[in-house]
C-alpha cells in the first residue's frame, strides 16, 4: 500500500532542508544547491505547510532547525543518498555492469585482489569499484552493492551472505622478541605485550580461552586499527599480535615472524560476501556472487 500525497514533499524542499541541516546556515545551503536564500526559505515553508509542521525556527536572525527537524533532515539525508545511487545505477547498468563493493583493506589485498584478473577476464563488462571500510555500514546510506566483511551474517540487518572463509588466528612475534623471552607455552603470553586489533576487541581472550589459559581482568596492551600495522609492529619487537594465518604465511616462511602456537585456531567470525535484499538484480554483482561461489570455503569444515 503507498503512503498519501501528502508524505511525498518534493525532492527540491527536501533538499534545502537537509543541506540547512547540514551546513547550519541559510546563505551556506543556499550556495550549495545554487539557490538564493530567498528561494530556500520558499522551500522549507512549503515543506512546512505540507506536513503541518514547524520545521525552522525563526525567531533570530538565523534561520535553525527545530529538534524534530533535525532527527527528520537526518532520515531525509539518507534517502536522498539512496535516490542518488539508484539513478546512478540506472545510468551506468544499460551500458556495462557496475559493482560498487567495499573491503577490508588486508582481506582485500591478500585474499580477493590476486583473483580478481580471473573475474576480469571472464567478465571484461563489469566494472568493480572498491573502497576499503574497516567497520559495518549501512550499505544502502553509502551506496555500495555489497561488501566483503569480517563477523557474522547478523551483523547486517536486512541483507544476505554468502560466506567466503572462515578466520583462524596464530600468535606471532620477532625472532628477536622470542629470543629476549621465555616463552613455553601459551600462558607465558600473558607477560609479554599484546597488541589488539580495532575490530577484534575480544580476539585475544577468546583464543586464551581455546587453549584453556584463563584470563582475570583485562588484557591491557597497543590497539592498531588494522592488520597491516599490527604485522609491522610485530616485526619490529613491539609484542605479540594474534594475526590470520593467511596474512602471516609468507612473513613466517622468510623469518620475518615466528609462530608461537602450533597451530592456527578457528575464530567464531568469518569473512563473507554482503549484499542488501533484493538487489540480485544488479548484472555485475549477480557475475560476481556467482564467480566468487566455487571460491568460497565450506559452511561448517571441522566436525564439531
Amino acid at each position: 500500500m503507498v503512503a498519501p500525497r501528502r508524505f511525498f514533499p518534493s525532492i527540491s524542499s527536501l533538499r534545502a532542508l537537509e543541506a540547512l541541516e547540514r551546513h547550519g546556515s541559510a546563505s551556506a545551503a543556499a550556495k550549495d544547491l545554487d539557490l538564493t536564500q530567498g528561494a530556500v526559505s520558499r522551500q522549507l515553508q512549503s515543506l512546512e505547510a505540507q506536513l503541518g509542521v514547524e520545521l525552522v525556527d525563526r525567531r533570530h536572525k538565523l534561520l535553525s532547525l527545530t529538534e524534530n527537524a533535525v532527527e527528520y533532515a537526518s532520515e531525509i539525508r539518507l534517502a536522498l543518498n539512496t535516490i542518488a545511487q539508484a539513478s546512478l545505477r540506472v545510468q551506468q547498468e544499460p551500458m556495462a555492469g557496475t559493482l560498487n563493493l567495499a573491503i577490508l583493506p588486508a582481506f582485500g589485498m591478500r585474499w580477493l585482489m590476486p583473483r580478481l584478473p580471473d573475474f576480469s577476464r571472464l567478465h571484461p563488462d563489469v566494472t568493480v569499484n572498491m573502497a576499503t571500510r574497516l567497520r559495518p555500514f549501512s550499505l544502502m546510506a553509502e551506496g555500495f552493492d555489497a561488501a566483503i566483511h569480517y563477523g557474522k551474517p547478523k551483523d547486517w540487518p536486512e541483507t544476505e551472505a554468502m560466506l567466503l572463509k572462515h578466520e583462524q588466528l596464530i600468535p606471532v612475534c620477532s625472532p628477536e622478541f622470542q629470543a629476549s623471552r621465555r616463552i613455553a607455552g601459551p600462558k607465558d603470553l600473558l607477560t609479554c605485550p599484546l597488541l589488539h586489533i580495532q575490530t577484534r576487541p575480544t580476539a585475544w581472550v577468546e583464543w586464551l580461552g581455546a587453549v584453556d589459559v584463563q584470563v582475570d581482568g583485562q588484557l591491557e596492551g597497543a590497539v592498531y586499527d588494522q592488520f597491516a600495522t599490527i604485522n609491522q609492529a610485530a616485526q619490529h619487537g613491539l609484542g605479540v599480535a594474534l594475526m590470520p594465518d593467511y596474512l602471516v604465511e609468507q612473513d613466517l616462511a622468510v623469518g620475518k615472524l615466528v609462530a608461537l602456537h602450533g597451530t592456527a585456531l578457528e575464530t567464531s567470525g568469518a569473512y563473507y560476501l554482503v549484499w542488501t535484499r533484493g538487489r540480485m538484480r544488479n548484472t555485475g554483482l549477480m557475475k560476481f556472487r556467482d564467480w566468487l561461489a566455487p571460491q568460497a570455503q565450506a559452511e561448517d569444515p571441522l566436525p564439531r
